[in-house]
């Protein structure tokens, strides 16, 4: 009956503090839930099926897209990496 009395105490602010927890909560389950399944690979293949080289690969895939080596020296060392990708045991060549 009492609606609007002043005399409420702080049931204001305990309802303030829960909503805002509640939603804190929800916002980090949903977080948490995305970063589960991003991580899972969302179906890509699986980190542990690519070639050894691939990384190290890109990595000089960057080097030359950043103009730190030369078309003759990316060649050169993609060659050897490729080399050392198929002399490593249980590894097919491409």
């Amino acid at each position: 009956m009492f609606w609007y009395d002043h005399d409420a105490g702080w049931g204001w602010f305990a309802m303030s503090v829960g909503m805002l927890l509640f939603w804190a909560l929800i916002i980090a389950l949903g977080v948490l839930l995305y970063r589960a399944l991003a991580r899972s690979g969302g179906g890509g293949a699986p980190t542990g099926s690519r070639p050894m080289g691939s990384a190290a690969e890109h990595v000089l895939a960057e080097r030359f897209a950043r103009g730190e080596i030369d078309e003759e020296e990316y060649r050169r060392r993609l060659a050897v990496l490729r080399e050392d990708i198929g002399d490593a045991p249980g590894s097919a060549r491409r």
